[in-house]
């Protein structure tokens, strides 16, 4: 069949046509270009809107903006006077006749979807000097067959593609392109790419051309060194690829979702290599694998000839409708032609076909063509066939009844999709949106005010194309990584800061924070390349972190802390920890967070925190770290004026060892032992010797308290975060019985009952407790004061629990006691409030005069005692003294008694001797009546009783009347006990006793520290 008898006149003139054919990346679209540039106007069809953008700005660059003009489907930018143009193939404007046309990718005239346009305009477009047919080799029979006098330019690839297989997407090599055929594919891809490698840009032919335009200058940039696209970037995009990988080889075509064709692959796998730089391809992700002959295909460019162009009828018939769909049907002229499947436009004139309405509106004419160019509409919603063909039967209404599309039907439309807000999902939902109404206000003479809304339906899609990328940037690129990433490859310096806060910015993105020397990597920073992000913060870091060395090794006291007693602070920082030392006070101490610091500078920073240290101890624990240089002196020969020896020695490294404070009794035969020389260095040292704990009253402050705390923790490798601790103020806080009793003392505190009472709290109940003795009867007890109970801060069960913890015991005895009076019946009472306080303060005031007497009267009390000579001086003082108590009786206050008589002198004033005396109202008889009271005394020692046979211990009873101790009893006495304790009791009542002097005897060496020795000492001083 001659091919001029069957195809139209305009594909037969004679103009000259040369097909341009080869593979990738052989400057098929560059030479195109050259040779537009050189006439005098021109065409070209491209594939992609995104590569006629690309195309549009370089003969922009070559030429003029005047004389250049951009038409796709859904952009116009066509100058009054515009000579050259750059088309989608859809969108080329035929009708212009210029001197130079060019198609590109005519192997797209095969292809289901889209080949019956590339086959139309390969056919019918032709310039007036020159065309060119850019594709590839696989055309070449069919061409020779379709166009007889066609002339043929075979052009090799710049450089060579090979196949490397399949490989893991977080093992991709940079700058690689990685091919999936869905929305979901792409981003999930994206997403891993994310987290492994810092981000990708993303290509997919539904996205609108700002937003590819601006993901594909991501990738271009080297800003990401990852793209994951659809085969859109197939079509001729010219983009810095060096390796494709397939994620997948099956597509969806429209109808079937099917295999990707070898020449479909090596189209794809050819983007790899750029100029005369190999690329390679592979698979990656789920893919499955390429067979090595379909690999070698595409290396080698050799793919079966193309045996057929799809097509449709262009010659329409509009006289009715039934003759314009006949018109559609027709069959292709040549076997090289296959009628195309039915097209969307087609699909959707058979729709409205169906409205009775529409069907008296198209009868035929230019009504006929007006629907036959609504229905060329495209379907950019991706919306059902029906919800398609609805909207435009009412375009088409509205274009049939107004002339034109109403403002008021398609402003709400463009209104609703003025918003940003919404994930990458809706917004590319509007944008689609937007897209079908960019098309319509570009068709002429559809709307009334066209120019106005082609700027609005602009304005939106370019706002949500604007947004669009930035969620995608958001979701798919990690810029830190990315950044930091380049700039290490290129070894370049990089530009970082800390702010107040401590956040660490490199090059603009947020890395991490610097905790003084400690920096904390941003916990987004995962994967392989989270160290490459440490190393490249670290590295910006160093002129910050040199800086706060210096700083530290130069540091004041006051920017130092210790924390939870084993941490040492610096600012806001850690920077040390204490460990258990050699000694008790001297921990070791290890530097923290200070890895990323240059070793030469540790020694200086360890070294001034020693000395803050040291400094800190010694500011808080003096006393005992005198004590400590004095016992150290005796062996360091450094002389003995302050030095401690023997017994006094042995007491201070027990007090050293027990951090300040050690009960009484587990020392009492060193105490003894010590002379009234030692016992004053330990004084001066700031030891005191109580009733029931030696101790150093200056350690019970808080903060004394608090480091000695913390010592005795290292020292035994106690956790002491669990273990209670009082709050300021508190005399006594309820005992754990789990935890060590040495930990009480070392926070200055005695185990006592079921509190542990402050120890010089405990010493003042004592000194309380033995005033109440002294007053009551010492076979009955005496009865406890709410003086008592407020030194130690609890009543009750407690109370008691630590009385016995003292020594005492219960005691309970019937009394008879004024029975009490109603209120109303006595004023007296009002009073008796203000009285109990006085005398409450007359105690404390008393109390405390004791406190302070009773380590001189100790003194003073055994020395008397350790000197028998000196006994008779003693005697005829405290008779003298008596005397002179006797005479000032009256005028004595409370507050001056310290010793036991002083204790029984009235508070209250004589009344002066010229008030007359008042005659003594007559006293009634005083109604009594017997209760019962619980009075303490102390309990027996139970280390003295005898045992009975068995083993058991007797009491104090027994003991005195069978045995060698109630014999001893009666002998003292003055009575005759007889052999087995025989003979009268001690203390049966005959009246009262008298004693002789007897011959001097021996008296025991007594306890200096006994209370009873404060007496002695008053009459001493006097």
């Amino acid at each position: 069949m001659n091919p001029q008898q069957t195809l139209p006149r305009s594909m037969v003139i004679n103009r000259p046509v040369t097909a341009v054919l080869g593979p990738t990346n052989t400057g098929k679209t560059h030479y195109a270009l050259e040779r537009m540039a050189a006439h005098e106007s021109g065409m070209i069809g491209l594939p992609l809107r995104l590569l006629a953008r690309e195309v549009f700005e370089k003969m922009v660059a070559r030429k003029s903006p005047r004389e250049v003009a951009l038409v796709t489907g859904e952009e116009k930018i066509v100058p009054p006077n515009a000579k050259y143009f750059v088309c989608t193939v859809e969108a080329m404007p035929l009708e212009r006749e210029v001197a130079f046309m060019a198609i590109d990718e005519i192997q797209l005239a095969a292809d289901r979807e889209r080949g019956r346009i590339f086959t139309h305009r390969l056919l019918h477009a032709r310039g007036l000097s020159e065309t060119l047919l850019l594709g590839s080799d696989t055309m070449k029979p069919i061409l020779k067959r379709l166009i007889p006098d066609i002339g043929f330019v075979s052009r090799e690839r710049f450089s060579n593609l090979e196949f490397i297989g399949h490989k893991k997407a977080t093992r991709l090599p940079r700058r690689s392109a990685i091919v999936a055929f869905s929305a979901d594919s792409v981003y999930s891809i994206a997403e891993l790419i994310r987290r492994q490698r810092g981000g990708a840009a993303i290509i997919m032919g539904a996205l609108s051309p700002r937003t590819r335009n601006a993901q594909a200058e991501l990738y271009q940039s080297g800003e990401v060194d990852y793209l994951v696209a659809t085969d859109a970037i197939g079509m001729g995009l010219n983009m810095d690829i060096d390796h494709v990988a397939f994620a997948a080889l099956r597509k969806f075509d429209g109808v079937n979702n099917r295999m990707l064709m070898p020449a479909e692959m090596a189209q794809i796998a050819g983007r790899a290599g750029r100029h005369v730089k190999d690329g390679t391809f592979g698979t990656t992700a789920d893919c499955l694998e390429i067979d090595e002959e379909t690999a070698e295909l595409i290396e080698n460019h050799e793919f079966e000839t193309v045996t057929a162009l799809q097509w449709r009828s262009n010659a329409l018939e509009f006289g009715s409708l039934p003759a314009l769909m006949n018109s559609l049907e027709k069959k292709p002229p040549r076997r090289e032609l296959v009628r195309s499947r039915v097209d969307e436009d087609e699909d959707a004139l058979k729709r409205l076909s169906r409205f009775e309405d529409i069907r008296a509106m198209a009868t035929g004419g230019a009504a006929l063509r007006l629907l036959w160019d609504v229905c060329q509409t495209p379907d950019f919603r991706n919306v059902s066939p029906d919800q398609h063909a609805q909207m435009l039967a009412e375009i088409y209404r509205q274009l049939m009844d107004r002339g034109r599309i109403g403002e008021g039907w398609l402003r709400p439309k463009l209104e609703r999709l003025e918003r940003t807000d919404g994930d990458v999902d809706a917004l590319s939902a509007r944008i689609a949106h937007v897209r079908t109404w960019t098309y319509l206000t570009h068709k002429s003479g559809w709307l009334e005010n066209s120019a106005y809304w082609q700027e609005k339906a602009r304005a939106i899609e370019d706002a949500l194309s604007d947004a669009l990328h930035e969620k995608l940037t958001q979701r798919f690129i990690d810029r830190r990584t990315s950044v930091l990433l380049k700039k290490l490859k290129d070894d370049a310096p990089l530009l970082a800061g800390v702010t107040p806060e401590g956040e660490v910015i490199v090059e603009g993105e947020f890395v991490g924070r610097l905790i003084g020397f400690q920096f904390m990597l941003d916990p987004r920073a995962k994967g392989p390349h989270a160290k490459a992000v440490r190393h490249a913060a670290l590295k910006a870091l160093k002129p910050e972190l040199a800086a706060r060395a210096s700083a530290l090794a130069n540091a004041k006291d006051k920017d130092f802390s210790l924390r939870d007693g084993t941490t040492i602070w610096w600012r806001n920082s850690a920077v040390a920890k204490l460990e258990k030392g050699p000694l008790p006070l001297r921990p070791e101490i290890r530097l923290v967070a200070m890895e990323h610091l240059p070793v030469q500078s540790l020694p200086r920073i360890e070294a001034r925190i020693r000395d803050w240290f040291a400094d800190k101890v010694e500011g808080l624990l003096l006393p005992l770290m005198s004590l400590q240089k004095a016992v150290n002196q005796v062996s360091s020969g450094e002389g003995d004026k302050e030095a401690l020896a023997g017994t006094s020695r042995g007491l201070g490294y027990r007090l050293i060892e027990n951090f300040g404070a050690t009960s009484r009794a587990q020392v009492a035969d060193e105490v003894k032992a010590l002379d009234q020389t030692e016992r004053g260095k330990l004084r001066k040292l700031g030891v005191r010797f109580g009733e029931y704990t030696i101790f150093l009253p200056a350690l019970l402050k808080p903060a004394p308290a608090e480091m000695l705390t913390a010592l005795w923790a290292l020292w035994s490798e106690k956790d002491i975060t669990q273990m209670d601790k009082p709050k300021a103020g508190l005399t006594s806080f309820p005992l754990n019985p789990d935890v060590p009793h040495a930990y009480y003392y070392a926070l200055g505190y005695r185990p006592s009952g079921l509190r542990a009472v402050r120890i010089d709290m405990l010493e003042r109940l004592s000194q309380e407790i033995r005033g109440a003795r002294e007053k009551a009867d010492m076979r009955e007890g005496f009865e406890p004061n709410s003086k008592m109970m407020s030194l130690v801060g609890c009543s009750g069960e407690e109370f008691e629990s630590i009385l016995k913890s003292l020594g005492l015991r219960k005691n309970t005895v019937k009394k008879m006691v004024p029975k009490a009076q109603p209120a109303a019946e006595s004023t007296a009472g009002a009073a008796q409030p203000e009285k109990a306080e006085d005398a409450s303060e007359v105690e404390a005031t008393k109390d405390e005069t004791i406190e302070a007497a009773i380590d001189p009267a100790t003194e003073r009390t055994a020395e008397t005692e350790a000197n028998p000579e000196t006994v008779e001086t003693t005697a005829k003082q405290a008779e003298a003294q008596a005397k002179i108590a006797e005479k000032v009786e009256g005028d004595t206050p409370a507050t001056e008694a310290t010793a036991p008589e002083a204790q029984t002198v009235e508070t209250t004033e004589a009344k002066p001797a010229e008030e007359p005396a008042q005659e003594a109202a007559p006293q009634e008889p005083v109604e009594m009546e017997e209760v019962e009271v619980v009075l303490w005394k102390l309990a027996p020692r139970h280390g003295n009783k005898p045992r009975r046979k068995g083993g058991e211990r007797q009491s104090q009873g027994q003991g005195q009347r069978d045995g060698k101790p109630g014999e001893a009893r009666g002998k003292r006495d003055g009575r005759k006990g007889g052999p087995k304790g025989k003979g009268k009791p001690p203390f049966k009542d005959k009246g009262p006793r008298t004693f002789t002097a007897g011959p001097t005897r021996k008296k025991k060496e007594a306890d200096p520290d006994s209370p009873f020795a404060i007496l002695a000492a008053l009459k001493d001083k006097s």
